[in-house]
């Protein structure tokens, strides 16, 4: 099977894993850590041109999945990932520094689509906070792209990766997003 296939069956099975549906009580939350950043100034460097590649890549992969809010922390690379989606969608990202207010923001939603983008020790601490497994994002991973779906007290997580994959040993049973060519 071709990659433009792959990727349309992909983006089509997305789609409809979150279309909004009203008569279910759910959120959909898909979550990722910032883009790759760059190493200055060090307290707040800006995306590099790979990381901009990735928020682009993010923006295509969801723009027809209905996000409807959008949370950021106060880091330039977690609003510089969100910005292409949140532009496109015509959404605009709510900053939050503390995990505990995004999953109270969240938890306080009856349904919807919710893009989250934080950090490589944010992200897992969000997921539990969720309901969602144990899980760890490694420093030089920037591809992880996670779906929690929350309904009441019950939620499910899909793992996958999209755009180049990190500079890691390869993780075998994974699904891999790659843009087309």
């Amino acid at each position: 099977m071709g990659k433009r296939l792959r990727h349309s069956i992909f983006v089509l099975f997305l789609t409809v894993l979150l279309a909004p549906q009203a008569c279910l009580s759910q959120v959909n939350v898909i979550l990722v850590r910032h883009a790759e950043k760059g190493s200055t100034p060090p307290n707040d460097p800006p995306l590099t041109e790979a990381g901009q590649r990735r928020a682009n890549l993010l923006a295509s992969m969801f723009a027809d999945s209905g996000v409807d809010a959008i949370y950021v922390t106060g880091f330039r690379r977690t609003q510089q990932t969100a910005a292409p989606l949140a532009e496109r969608m015509h959404v605009k990202p709510t900053v939050l520094s503390e995990n505990s207010e995004i999953i109270k923001a969240i938890r306080a939603r009856q349904s919807g689509v919710v893009l989250v983008v934080g950090h490589s020790n944010s992200i897992p601490e969000i997921i539990a906070g969720l309901g969602g497994p144990k899980i760890t994002i490694p420093d030089p991973e920037y591809d992880n792209l996670f779906i929690l779906t929350v309904e009441g007290s019950k939620s499910s997580l899909l793992r996958m990766h999209y755009g180049d994959p990190a500079k890691t040993p390869s993780r075998s049973g994974t699904i891999m997003m790659t843009p087309p060519k």
